[in-house]
């Protein structure tokens, strides 16, 4: 797998991502289009749900990658802005949240945190871009938040995200019997299509122009 080791390298992987999930869809939607009566209901169901996994796939996608390019730099953290070394101990006050940890281990990482800023950016926990398999308009803004990038966009498409999207595939996950009329899934698949390349936007326009660094 390529990595993304300069500007133009990192968004062709995102243009890569898109253009296979995109292409997925477009598939799906002509298999409804020329489906027989008893076979569209069941694939109404199916692309609904392969939309909202499209969704989450790729911003999941593209903030790892993201923060790849940003390791592969070796910049130090002070050169960086300030989410970026934020980011480093998130994962951790999670654990030290369900451990309970000791007075010793609070004051370990506390100092941790005060001698840390000069070090290196060369890691990012897995765990730290968290779909949480629900990627609802307030998770999404959390991921926006530890990216650094604006949130707007999608609080403004919050229907969309919450209702459209996540309730809908929550309910057909479930083994719920939602009705889908085929006139929804084009503007469903238009605009959850336009959800992502503004995630991705908004990543590539922060490398471009370097509002990743201090």
């Amino acid at each position: 797998m390529s990595k993304p080791y300069t500007d133009l390298a990192l968004s062709d992987l995102f243009d890569e991502e898109m253009i296979w999930r995109r292409r997925e869809l477009s598939d799906m939607k002509a298999a409804v289009k020329s489906a027989d009566l008893a076979a569209k209901s069941v694939l109404l169901r199916a692309i609904t749900t392969m939309i909202y996994a499209h969704w989450e796939g790729y911003v999941r996608s593209c903030a790892k990658r993201y923060f790849e390019y940003l390791t592969i730099r070796r910049k130090r953290y002070a050169e960086l802005e300030r989410q970026i070394y934020v980011n480093t101990f998130l994962v951790r006050f999670d654990a030290f949240y369900q451990s309970r940890a000791n007075i010793e281990t609070r004051c370990r990482l506390v100092n941790e945190i005060l001698d840390g800023i000069n070090g290196t950016f060369h890691y990012v926990p897995p765990a730290l871009v968290d779909t949480k398999s629900n990627l609802s308009t307030d998770v999404v803004k959390e991921i926006c938040l530890i990216c650094s990038i604006d949130p707007s966009h999608f609080e403004e498409k919050r229907t969309l995200i919450d209702q459209l999207l996540l309730r809908r595939r929550n309910a057909i996950a479930h083994g719920q019997q939602e009705f889908i009329h085929e006139d929804d899934i084009h503007h469903l698949v238009g605009e959850t299509l336009a959800l992502m390349q503004h995630f991705s936007t908004l990543l590539e326009n922060k490398i471009y122009l370097r509002k990743y660094a201090a």
